[in-house]
């Protein structure tokens, strides 16, 4: 038996291990590619229709031509209210999030992302989703100080890609609420492999629109490189991402959840003033990012309580999940594959982890 729970706790640790491995290196990746002064391709709506069309093709793959996961039953009605509007602010969100990273360090974007929180509540309050609390609105008061002060000392201060990152936060924390609103309205249920399946190419047909007006212009060819081992193993990394949220949120509960996304935002700032050696790390930074952090952890200890109020279940979280899915899959007469989780470059998440793992793990955005 102990044995048995060593391996358990072994798996969970490797699992922890490759996503943060991976949020972090995504990101890391995508400054790489994009920024001027190093592969120098700083067309990010390229690079996220590059993502998105790589991740579509292997779903469809893994769904049409090898079936190893069964379609769900998808009408054109849930596409239309469901699908489309989702894709368009999971678009945005990489859009804006990768844009970003053209003017400013990925130091300063993590902390920056320490707002998602507080974009989230609001997004939550205004799509009633959520009641506005007095002990929730001053940890978002206490998140936001916490990003002024770390902005104020940040001495490459670029209005532009903050703007971007803003935007792109706020993008996303929108797509998250509608995400839990029109799944949990019509029922619908997508594993990871499904939902980038539907929503993939819906994001991409978004993003060829901002393309075609804002970068198709400058292209010129003779001046770009393109490396296809480099967009391949770059879109490779975006898609195993899916798949090791996946894992992680299947063998962990919330509270490691979010230890492990606090752990991984240090991890990447500290990696990023290694590799990017221009990107400078003030104390004013460290300090208004410590100050921003105590309110999220704050924010994740109330959302914790308040799932542990609710009555238990027998299973667990996951569990029941799992559950859910198998039961559906089962109806439809296909085998069960798992749940649905996403972060940086993941389409979809459940509605029943909304409010749990979703804050932590998707910071994006951007990948």
């Amino acid at each position: 038996m102990a044995k048995m729970i060593n391996k358990t706790l072994v798996l969970t640790y490797i699992y922890l291990l490759i996503y943060i491995l991976l949020s972090s290196g995504v990101i890391l990746y995508n400054k790489w590619v994009l920024s001027p002064k190093y592969f120098n391709f700083p067309l990010p709506i390229t690079l996220t229709m590059i993502h998105m069309g790589f991740s579509g093709f292997v779903a469809f793959l893994l769904i049409r031509v090898f079936k190893v996961v069964s379609p769900v039953k998808m009408t054109f009605e849930i596409y239309v209210t469901c699908v489309v509007p989702i894709s368009a602010f999971f678009a945005s969100s990489l859009w804006f999030g990768n844009t970003a990273y053209l003017h400013i360090s990925v130091a300063f974007i993590q902390m920056l992302k320490a707002l998602m929180p507080v974009a989230t509540f609001l997004m939550a309050v205004v799509c009633g989703t959520d009641k506005a609390r007095c002990d929730v609105f001053m940890n978002m008061v206490l998140v936001s100080v916490g990003v002024v002060v770390s902005s104020y000392g940040e001495i490459n201060f670029n209005v532009i890609g903050t703007v971007y990152q803003v935007m792109g936060i706020f993008a996303e924390a929108l797509r998250l609420v509608l995400t839990q609103v029109l799944l949990q309205k019509k029922g619908l249920t997508l594993n990871p492999v499904t939902s980038l399946y539907y929503i993939a190419p819906c994001s991409f047909v978004f993003l060829s629109l901002p393309w075609y007006v804002l970068e198709k212009p400058n292209i010129d060819v003779t001046q770009i490189q393109f490396n296809f081992w480099i967009f391949f193993s770059n879109a490779l990394c975006a898609l195993a991402l899916n798949f090791s949220i996946f894992l992680v949120i299947g063998r962990t509960g919330a509270v490691t959840i979010r230890v492990a996304g606090v752990l991984k935002d240090w991890i990447l700032i500290a990696l990023s003033t290694v590799i990017f050696p221009e990107s400078t790390i003030t104390g004013l930074n460290i300090t208004g990012y410590a100050i921003a952090l105590c309110g999220v952890v704050m924010y994740n200890y109330i959302k914790i309580k308040d799932v542990k109020a609710i009555p238990p279940s027998t299973d667990s979280l996951p569990d029941r999940i799992t559950k859910d899915w198998k039961e559906k899959n089962s109806s439809d007469g296909g085998s069960p594959r798992g749940l649905e989780l996403n972060d940086e470059e993941a389409p979809l998440i459940t509605s029943r982890l909304s409010h749990i793992g979703r804050t932590q793990l998707g910071t994006h955005t951007a990948v």
